[in-house]
């Protein structure tokens, strides 16, 4: 049966989502539901058309979501890839993933929201968004309405055939893009296997696989890259996944780029966020920005939760 929400009452939620008001736990139901139609139609791997504006980890800090399209613009005037992790760790990943999906569902055709790490249901549950959806709505429906909403998100994008963009990094068992179209991603992501070291893994200075010492996916480095662009006619692989002080950071010879758009991560960890603006030209520009007023001063008790640790 499909979700009928027109484009009248989406225009509304967004306002009242931007303004910082949450939607019932009925509305986001039904917006998931809308938006898991909208998803099941895409590819595992996107293609999207420059110009776009690529965007790395949020984790719950709207605040911060709300500078980033300050300084960015808002859909559909500046088109958008989101590279995942928009949940856990900070205080509004409700509202965060909330405004995500409420866009997707307005303007399906200018904003792309790939896979991370953390949509997942697994950790969700340690690091902070299964416990705020019980302390916000007072159970676990509106947790299980995003994570089952997760299972439909696609694991990576192409941008004019040259430019591939996934959550974590490479893996092994990647040899061609072409191979991604026949995984089933319609899943939870599992703890091992390609599907999982598209979310977890990380460049390295050093060449060749290594064990990733954070328990999934692997180390990748500048050999792996060389190898897996020259058989996919890449110029460039965009991730996310992991902190870097200045928002973003270039490795391999310039041809991995890490974007990171949660400012003062955890409220704590004085990084900038960053942003890229891939022009028709193919131009890459980074913008970089600070945490906002209201994260900065935002209070977390004197014994915060593992996961601000």
């Amino acid at each position: 049966m499909q979700s009928i929400i027109n484009l009248q009452t989406l225009d509304q939620q967004i306002d009242q989502l931007l303004n910082s008001r949450a939607l019932s736990e009925y509305e986001i139901k039904t917006l998931c539901e809308k938006v898991k139609e909208i998803l099941i139609k895409e590819d595992n791997v996107v293609t999207v058309r420059s110009p776009v504006t690529v965007c790395g980890d949020i984790h719950g800090q709207f605040p911060d979501l709300l500078e980033l399209f300050r300084i960015a613009g808002s859909c559909p005037d500046t088109n958008f890839l989101f590279l995942g992790d928009y949940v856990d760790r900070g205080l509004y990943s409700i509202e965060t993933v909330t405004t995500m999906v409420a866009l997707k569902a307005r303007y399906p055709n200018r904003i792309t929201l790939l896979r991370g790490n953390h949509e997942s249901r697994q950790i969700t549950t340690v690091y902070g968004f299964y416990d705020e959806c019980i302390q916000k709505y007072g159970s676990a429906n509106v947790w299980n309405y995003f994570t089952e909403l997760f299972d439909f998100l696609p694991i990576g994008a192409l941008i004019d055939q040259e430019i591939f963009c996934i959550h974590g990094g490479l893996s092994p068992a990647l040899k061609t893009i072409d191979q991604l179209k026949k995984l089933d991603r319609f899943q939870e992501i599992p703890n091992e296997g390609l599907m999982c070291d598209l979310m977890w893994s990380d460049p390295d200075d050093r060449n060749g696989w290594g064990i990733s010492p954070r328990g999934a996916g692997f180390t990748f480095g500048k050999d792996n890259t060389n190898n897996f662009h020259k058989a996919n006619g890449l110029t460039l692989t965009a991730r996310a996944h992991q902190l870097v002080m200045e928002g973003f950071n270039l490795c391999h010879d310039g041809k991995v780029v890490t974007l990171f758009s949660a400012p003062n991560y955890c409220m704590r960890c004085g990084n900038k966020g960053a942003i890229m603006e891939v022009d028709d030209q193919m131009t890459k520009r980074f913008l970089q920005f600070e945490t906002s007023p209201e994260t900065a001063t935002a209070i977390i008790s004197d014994e915060p939760p593992e996961y601000f640790l």
